[in-house]
């Protein structure tokens, strides 16, 4: 076979992609992509999603590469996980929440099976499923000034696709379930003493200190590193696939719930989740799944099926569903 007409798997310019969520820039050895939402406070939505995964292929491609970082547009957050205007669509369609996990999901096996040492570059908040892409990179620097902090127990989810799985392994069982449960703040010096992150620096030698390590691990054999992240994957690797497509289908299954809902409906209407009008319920009501309990009613006058327990009237056709059923012709 000519050799010069093969195809060759390798990398393309950056500019080429008209990449519109993210910013990707390759220079010196080095691939960098940001999540470039900073008026979201870089919140990650399906189209983000998809663009990483393809920038995440091409730096495992390309043969100059030597390094990734992953970082946030802007100083306000690296990531503060998934965009919450689109998570309020999945409620009324929770087989789409089903798609967009599988598009998270690939994100991350694309990143962690780079092939390359990943550094992530903490320059603002890391929220929810941003420390889920932060515990997927390999090293982290992070700015003296950010705070760490998951929030699913807060805020109506389950930090099923990383953080449960990855945070015992990082930094042990009882701190893991401390973040996981408490949801409180997680400062740059705590997490740098809980092995959450590599370093700590003043946010004005963030970029230096980033390029420092870069260049530490450009000077190395790039096969016997890509080995060697494989081998250290494993753990990883292991409690990530036993669980995470468990974890998409229950989120899936789970997205209509009323818990998630209060969590949905709390953050579209700006104010705190009322976790204790969920926890009365949960003692009071024979149904709590049930946003107006289980779909067992029939219209006596119409014959829909389905209605909700709790409902007094038809949502068909607006009669009441107690009393003698009266005939249409009186």
């Amino acid at each position: 076979m000519n050799t010069s007409t093969e195809r060759r798997y390798t990398g393309r310019d950056p500019a080429s992609f008209g990449f519109e969520q993210i910013l990707y820039h390759k220079e010196g050895g080095v691939a960098t992509v940001a999540f470039n939402r900073p008026q979201a406070l870089n919140a990650v939505n399906y189209p983000l999603l998809a663009e990483s995964s393809v920038a995440f292929q091409d730096a495992a491609w390309d043969d100059t590469i030597a390094v990734v970082v992953l970082t946030g547009a802007g100083e306000r957050a690296f990531c503060t996980g998934a965009d919450m205007k689109e998570q309020q669509s999945f409620i009324e369609r929770p087989r789409d929440y089903w798609k967009w996990m599988g598009a998270f999901i690939e994100a991350h096996e694309k990143l962690r099976n780079i092939g390359k040492p990943t550094i992530a570059r903490l320059n603002g908040i890391v929220v929810g499923g941003g420390n889920e892409f932060n515990l997927s990179c390999d090293l982290a620097i992070a700015a003296d000034d950010i705070y760490i902090r998951q929030v699913g127990a807060t805020h109506g989810s389950v930090a099923a696709a990383g953080a449960t799985q990855w945070l015992p392994l990082i930094v042990g069982e009882r701190r893991a379930r401390e973040i996981l449960f408490l949801n409180e703040e997680i400062s740059a010096a705590k997490a740098l003493e809980w092995g959450l992150v590599n370093q700590v620096v003043p946010r004005a030698q963030l970029d230096a200190a980033v390029s420092a390590m870069a260049a530490k691990l450009a000077a190395k054999f790039p096969e016997i590193l890509r080995y060697t992240k494989q081998q250290t994957n494993f753990w990883k690797d292991f409690s990530w696939h036993l669980t995470v497509g468990h974890a998409r289908d229950w989120l899936s299954v789970h997205n209509a719930s009323p818990e998630t809902w209060e969590g949905v409906s709390a953050f579209r209407e700006r104010r705190r989740p009322d976790h204790a009008a969920l926890r009365r319920r949960v003692a009071e009501d024979d149904a709590p799944e049930y946003h107006w309990g289980p779909p067992t009613q029939t219209c006596p006058h119409c014959g829909a099926t389905g209605l909700p327990t709790k409902f007094s009237h038809c949502g068909v056709c607006g009669m009441a569903l107690e009393g003698p059923v009266v005939s249409q012709d009186e």
